[in-house]
């Protein structure tokens, strides 16, 4: 675009300091293979893209504070006093930082005694003064002030491309303010995050009523006497505070910076530089996504052989093995071939070869074989459909990865082995496409994607252990996850029976009290109406029966579940509509969802997330079985549909007590609760006891249901606000339970304390077993986000240790039925429980086997505690 004879500029000025936090901040500890620690730059490198791409800028400059003193100081000591130390992890970074904005062409700055805002806030009023277009880029609102008819402000949010464009015009939709009166409001109510200390008791709705009524610092000041009672004492005796605030607030537009808008002119990237740099960090994903071409990302061209028979002289004592599956649903999906590979040879092999290969089907199952694998469950359970049995697996790469970082989500291999620096593997979506347009592709194409998986595997497996053993993870690896895969794969083959007449009558019968409840609720309500329409549902509660509207959203009143449950009481048609809504998830989620998923053989062969979950837990898909309600009776009714696959055999159910509260005494040491488990007593009734000061005999039901809900609320971290709104009392005296309990149990409050302070020194937990859980917000100046980190710190080595001890107890029982060569099955784990089916002569032998292995997977202090039943069905187990 051009004016006369000068092209326009575009600017953009980045605040460096803070867009390096917010991405700190916003990603996990990410790390390189050389341990240099890389989210930071990782997530300004996207922000930056993102920004370049979409504005195009002529001009660019990144301004960094200079150090940690400024003129400021000077007017106010204690300035930016009450921010933390800047993390070591993000320190490291910024180097690197500074090195890939030089690789981008882009000019950066600083300038001693001065902040970064000085140096944007003085080169956007020259731009102004010009009339050029200036986009001013940062995590910091206070630099709203400086957006102008020519310069917006752009804030970042969430992460860190998530942005709000602060115009002139914006400021005032947002706050009734010009963009100068931001620095007002910041004298007014003061900043927190920087120590600008305001005037107490002010916040933000009174500052902006203040400058609503006055405009100024000054013009409240000038008409305090229209002020009235507390208001008026506050402002008077913070008057020098006030005016001190909004000194400190105001960006210097006059810094004696040597640079000027001339100087900035930006021509694009050094892509050799920036390819160098993103080398360097392992950014192998950024590589393939901006579409940057280097040598290091071209794929290396693999040799493979295609086999249309097996001689076993191919079979390797230790050999990289890949099962290539169509899609994730591995259970009925098309098995598209095997390959092969050792340090220099490579092997395709087509699955009617791979069924027909009685030499490969030998090799496939001696344990003395080592096999190298991606994801060792999906292939045991797979291959089983064949009849094909698997031995032997020495690694899997899914779960190593998994164990290194279990933040990171995986969609395929090729997401998994970028992270290592491998980008020889396509995507599936590439290679088959998605949606109506998904395809098996041509051999050749099809036979290089498999290859290259086998190849993939066998190079990054000595990085992964590396990783392992750096950790020192490898026993959680090798004692714990690699042989659940293959008891969890098997466990899926084997699958659970579904009894599919019994769950349809219970959907005929649950249809018909809908349509009663329904009825119900239009006969209170006074006409019919759509229940599921929460637009509806809103007008007949909130203006037909006149009920109070306690939140609302952008197209209405809310009717969300928290806000009915706070009406129930007021009117009848609130309980009708919450057991409506239950019932209706229990149908369709449920009854009807169970349905679909019985396959041929009259069972649901579910699929168990070994690599999902931040804690270590199983999760369990297609169908979920952990999530079947059982607080209201219909839905525990719904196990009455599984049942043994063998006539007259029973199911088994055992599931640990407490778990737990006792890893928590375990890992607290706490004297009084380590004394109660060991002593056999109702922990909740002992609790109470302690809290209420009561004998154990006086405590009441509502006494031990309000320490039960302490007890667990103590594990996840509970406020005295959840407290509060679990059991519907007041948050001061929720606060005193708290208080109480910690007092009772002050090795507990030890061990929340302790664990917290580890977790900012280290950036991580750990469970028992040494799974780790990375906690990057634990160190964060957003109050919200440090104290989820935290309450995380308290819960994650608890939760994770329960899930590290029942996944033990899976690898005993399975060992322990192969060796007593018992026929009884092991079919599904739920959180805390195991579900088996068994012949009734086994019975009484299961009943005290089960108790023993799973009591002694792991040694606590405190003694286990396994709950055992029988019955006909699983909900005939309880």
């Amino acid at each position: 675009m051009e004016r006369g004879n000068f092209v326009a500029k575009k600017i953009l000025l980045l605040d460096g300091n803070s867009l390096a936090y917010r991405a700190f901040f916003a990603l996990p500890l990410l790390t390189n293979e050389n341990g240099i620690h890389t989210n930071a730059v990782y997530g300004f490198t996207m922000m930056l893209q993102k920004i370049i791409d979409e504005e195009k800028p002529t001009h660019m400059i990144v301004a960094f504070d200079a150090g940690k003193t400024t003129f400021r100081h000077e007017t106010f000591s204690e300035y930016k006093g009450g921010r933390q130390k800047t993390p070591p992890e993000l320190s490291e970074q910024f180097p690197y930082l500074r090195k890939l904005i030089d690789a981008y062409g882009i000019k950066r700055y600083e300038l001693d005694n001065y902040e970064a805002d000085d140096i944007i806030g003085t080169l956007s009023l020259e731009a102004e003064k010009e009339g050029e277009e200036v986009v001013i880029i940062s995590g910091d609102k206070d630099m709203t002030q400086l957006a102008s008819p020519t310069t917006t402000v752009y804030i970042t949010r969430k992460g860190i491309t998530d942005i709000e464009k602060y115009t002139v015009e914006h400021i005032q939709e947002k706050y009734g303010l010009t963009p100068k009166q931001i620095i007002d409001m910041k004298g007014l109510m003061g900043d927190a995050s920087d120590n600008i200390p305001g005037v107490p008791g002010v916040g933000e709705k009174t500052a902006l009523k203040l400058l609503a009524a006055h405009g100024s610092v000054e013009g409240v000041y000038d008409a305090i006497e229209q002020q009235k009672g507390k208001m008026k004492e506050k402002l008077v005796a913070n008057e020098d505070l006030a005016y001190i605030s909004k000194q400190l607030a105001t960006i210097e537009r006059q810094a004696p910076i040597q640079v000027k808008i001339n100087d900035l002119s930006y021509d694009g990237p050094n892509q050799e530089e920036v390819i160098k740099i993103w080398t360097e960090l392992s950014f192998k994903s950024l590589l393939q996504k901006m579409d940057y071409t280097a040598e290091e990302t071209v794929k290396e061209e693999v040799h493979f052989d295609v086999l249309t028979t097996i001689d076993s002289s191919i079979l390797q004592d230790e050999m990289a093995v890949h099962l290539e599956l169509y899609d994730e649903q591995y259970h009925s999906c098309d098995l598209l071939g095997v390959s092969l590979a050792t340090e220099s040879e490579t092997y395709v092999i087509p699955m009617n070869v791979v069924e027909q290969s009685k030499e490969f089907r030998a090799w496939f199952k001696d344990p003395t074989k080592k096999k190298f694998m991606a994801d060792s469950k999906a292939a045991t359970a797979a291959f089983l459909r064949y009849g094909i049995e698997l031995k032997g697996v020495d690694f899997d790469l899914m779960l190593g990865a998994y164990i290194v970082n279990p933040s990171l989500t995986y969609t395929d291999m090729a997401s998994i082995v970028q992270e290592y620096g491998q980008t020889d593997v396509s995507t599936n979506e590439q290679i088959y496409g998605k949606g109506a347009k998904k395809k098996v592709p041509e051999d050749a194409i099809l036979h290089e994607h498999i290859a290259r998986k086998a190849r993939t595997i066998w190079k990054v497996r000595p990085l992964v252990m590396e990783k392992l053993e750096e950790n020192e993870q490898f026993d959680l690896y090798d004692k714990l996850e690699l042989p659940l895969a293959t008891v969890l794969g098997q466990m899926e083959s084997l699958g659970v029976r579904v009894d599919r007449d019994q769950l349809s009558e219970m959907g005929k019968e649950l249809s018909h009290k809908l349509d009663k409840i329904e009825a119900d609720i239009h006969s209170l309500a006074g006409q019919q109406f759509n229940i599921n329409s929460p637009k509806q549902l809103g007008v007949i509660l909130f203006e037909k029966l006149g009920l109070p509207a306690l939140k609302k959203t952008k197209t209405g009143y809310s009717t969300a579940a928290d806000v009915l449950e706070k009406l129930e009481g007021q009117h009848e048609i609130i309980s009708h509509i919450l057991m409506y809504r239950q019932l209706g998830k229990l149908l369709s989620t449920y009854i009807e969802g169970l349905l679909k998923e019985i396959h041929d053989d009259g069972k649901v062969h579910t699929r168990f997330q070994q690599a999902l979950t931040t804690t270590g837990r199983l999760s369990s898909t297609n169908p979920n079985l952990q999530n079947i309600p059982v607080r209201l009776e219909e839905g525990r009714k719904i196990r009455k549909a599984f049942i043994p696959s063998e006539p007259g055999w029973v199911m088994v159910a055992a599931d640990y007590s407490q778990i737990e509260l006792r890893v928590l005494a375990d890992m607290s040491e706490d004297e009084r609760l380590v004394q109660a488990f060991k002593d056999d007593r109702d922990i909740h009734t002992t609790t109470a006891s302690d809290v209420f000061h009561v004998s154990e005999s006086e405590v009441t039901s509502d006494m031990r249901r309000a320490a039960k809900a302490v007890n667990f609320g103590i594990v996840y971290g509970i406020s005295d606000y959840g407290l509060s709104q679990n059991l519907n009392i007041p948050r001061k005296e929720a606060a005193d339970f708290i208080e109480r309990y910690f007092a009772s149990f002050p090795g507990v409050k030890t061990y929340m304390t302790t664990i917290v302070a580890d977790a900012k020194r280290d950036g991580f937990v750990t469970t028992l077993m040494n799974r780790r859980r990375y906690l990057p917000d634990i160190t964060s100046s957003n109050f919200n986000l440090r104290s989820f980190a935290e309450r995380t710190a308290m819960n994650t080595p608890i939760q994770g240790s329960a899930a590290d001890i029942i996944k033990k107890a899976m690898i005993d029982m399975d060992a322990a039925l192969e060796r007593e060569d018992m026929q009884t099955r092991m079919l599904l784990q739920v959180h805390d429980e195991l579900i088996f089916e068994a012949p009734p002569e086994e019975l009484d032998k299961l009943m005290k086997l089960v108790p023993e292995v799973m009591e002694n997977a792991v040694k606590l202090v405190v003694p286990l505690k396994v709950d055992i039943a029988h019955g006909s069905s699983w909900y005939n187990t309880k």
